[in-house]
C-alpha cells in the first residue's frame, strides 16, 4: 500500500522510534519565484531542486499559457525558456491555479502590467480566499479587473496598456502582495516601491537580485522600503532551490515529540524571514543543531538535526504578534508541539491564519480539542494548554483541504495515546509530495485509515 496516493483518510499512531536522515522537497515559495523569474528572463534557465507539487505545477502550467517554454528534464530539474519582461502572451484559455494562492496572486501582479486579458480561477478552497489585497495595487498600476463579490476568484484581468510605477503600502503584512507589486513593476517605467510596516519573507527580492535586477532595500523610520527598477533586461541564470523550511518543520517537531528521536534534515533554507519557528522551539527548550551553513541562489542554507527529549521536555511560551510574519505557515505545527509541552503556550497576532487554505485558527482549536488538548481562541490569540506528554488522541478530523492542518495533526499522532485520523489528506501533495513515505522511513506509523500495517 502506498500511503501517499490520493485517498480520503490517513491515520497516524504513536511511534516507538523516529530517527534517520531525510531530505525535504524544494522550498515552495522559492520554487514559485524561480519559475516566474525564469519565465520573465531572456534565455534558458536551469532550476535544480524544484518542488514538484500540485501548487508549483499550477505555476508551471500558467507560465506555459503565458507563452514560456518549460521542460522537466528529471526529478527536480527543469529548464525554462523565458519570454523576457513585457513578453507575456495572452492565454487562450482560463488559467486554473488549483489550490495555489501564491501562484494566483503573484501572476495576477505580473499580468497587471501587460496589455493582455486573462481569466483566472482555482479550486473551491482558493475561490473562497481573498484576492482584493492584490487587486487593489494591480488597479493602481492600470489594470482592469472584474472579480466576484469580495474580490474573489474567478476573475478577469485586462492588463495596463501603459503601466505606471506605484508606491504601495500593503494594509496587511504579506509577502505575496509585496511580490505581486514588484512583479508588476518590472514592466512599468521608473521605480516601483513597496513600503512594509512589518518585514515579510524576502524571497522575491533575493531572487530578483540573483537574476540581476536592480533592487534596493532600505530601513526608513522603522519601515522596510523595497524599490525595483522597471524594464530590466533579465538574463537567464541557474537556480538551486534549497529544501523547504516549512516542510522540514513537520519532521523536526515530530522528532521533538518522540523520546530519544534524532532526525537530520540536510540542505534546508534558513532565510531569517522564515525561521521564527526555530526561535520558538529554542525558547521551549528544544535541542536543535544547525551546521554546514552556506548559500544557494542568494538564500542561506544549512543542515538541521532535531533531538527528542523525555515527555514534557518542552515548556509553554508566549509568542509575540510581531513574530507572525516570520512563521505564519508554521503556527499549526508549533501548536502540536505546544499540545505535548508542559504548561500553556499563547500565540498572538494570528488573524492571518483565518484566510489561509482554511480558517486555520478555528481548525487548530477544534482539532486540538478533539484530540484531547485544551485550546482556546481569544480574538487573534490561540492558547494551548500542554499535556506535558502524549495527548489522548482518538480523533477523526477533517482538514478542510488544508495541507498544513493535515500534516500537523498527523505529526501529533506520533505523540498520542490513540491514533489520530485526518480526512482529506490527499491535499498534502500540494506542498509535500511523499510526506507519509518520508515519515514512515523514519519510524512513523502513517497508514490509510481502516487498513492494517
Amino acid at each position: 500500500m502506498d500511503p501517499d496516493r490520493p485517498m480520503a483518510t490517513l491515520e497516524s499512531g504513536a511511534a516507538d522510534t523516529f530517527a534517520g536522515t531525510a531530505r525535504v522537497p524544494g522550498d515552495k515559495s522559492i520554487s514559485h519565484r524561480a519559475l516566474i523569474l525564469a519565465a520573465l528572463a531572456v534565455g534558458r534557465t536551469t532550476i535544480t531542486g524544484l518542488l514538484e507539487s500540485a501548487d508549483t505545477r499550477a505555476t508551471a502550467d500558467a507560465l506555459r499559457a503565458f507563452g514560456a517554454a518549460l521542460d522537466r528534464r528529471e526529478k527536480g530539474v527543469w529548464t525554462v525558456a523565458g519570454v523576457g519582461v513585457g513578453g507575456l502572451a495572452e492565454p487562450e484559455t482560463v488559467i486554473d491555479f488549483g489550490n495555489s494562492g501564491t501562484a494566483a496572486r503573484l501572476l495576477l501582479g505580473a499580468a497587471a502590467s501587460h496589455p493582455i486579458t486573462c481569466f483566472m480561477t482555482g479550486d473551491a478552497s482558493l475561490r473562497g480566499r481573498p484576492m482584493g489585497r492584490v487587486i487593489a495595487p494591480a488597479r493602481m498600476v492600470g489594470a482592469e479587473i472584474v472579480a466576484r463579490a469580495g474580490g474573489r476568484l474567478p476573475l478577469a484581468v485586462t492588463g495596463a496598456e501603459d503601466a505606471v510605477p506605484i508606491v504601495y503600502e500593503p494594509p496587511v503584512a504579506s509577502a505575496q502582495v509585496k511580490s505581486a507589486v514588484l512583479l508588476a513593476g518590472l514592466n512599468a517605467p521608473g521605480r516601483t516601491v513597496v513600503v512594509e510596516k512589518r518585514p515579510t519573507r524576502d524571497h522575491t527580492e533575493l531572487m530578483l537580485r540573483h537574476f540581476g535586477v536592480d533592487v534596493a532595500v532600505e530601513e526608513r523610520r522603522g519601515e522596510r522600503v523595497v524599490t525595483v527598477a522597471g524594464h530590466p533586461e533579465i538574463e537567464a541564470r541557474p537556480v538551486e532551490v534549497p529544501g523547504d523550511f516549512s516542510s522540514a518543520a513537520f519532521l523536526g517537531v515530530a522528532a521533538l515529540l518522540v523520546p530519544g528521536a534524532r532526525v537530520r534534515v540536510p540542505g534546508v533554507g534558513l532565510n531569517p524571514t522564515r525561521t521564527g519557528l526555530l526561535d520558538c522551539l529554542a525558547e521551549m527548550g528544544a535541542e536543535i543543531e544547525v551546521d554546514r551553513r552556506r548559500r544557494a541562489a542568494g538564500e542561506p542554507v544549512a543542515d538541521l538535526t532535531f533531538h527528542g527529549g523525555p515527555p514534557g521536555a518542552l515548556s509553554g511560551i508566549e509568542v509575540a504578534a510581531d513574530r507572525a510574519p516570520r512563521m505564519i505557515d508554521e503556527y499549526p505545527v508549533l501548536a502540536m508541539a505546544a499540545a505535548a509541552a508542559s504548561g500553556t503556550t499563547r500565540m498572538h497576532g494570528l488573524g492571518e491564519l483565518r484566510v489561509k487554505e482554511s480558517d486555520r485558527l478555528a481548525a487548530l482549536a477544534s482539532g486540538l480539542a478533539a484530540a484531547g488538548a485544551g485550546a482556546e481562541i481569544d480574538g487573534e490569540t490561540l492558547s494551548v494548554a500542554g499535556r506535558g506528554g502524549p495527548v489522548p488522541g482518538g480523533a477523526r478530523l477533517d482538514c478542510g483541504l488544508d495541507h498544513r492542518i493535515a500534516m500537523s495533526f498527523l505529526v501529533l499522532g506520533l505523540a498520542a495515546e490513540a491514533p489520530i485520523a485526518v480526512t482529506g489528506a490527499e491535499t498534502i501533495a500540494t506542498s509535500f509530495p511523499g510526506f507519509a513515505r518520508t515519515m514512515n522511513r523514519l519510524g512513523a506509523r502513517i497508514r490509510e485509515a481502516g487498513r492494517d500495517g
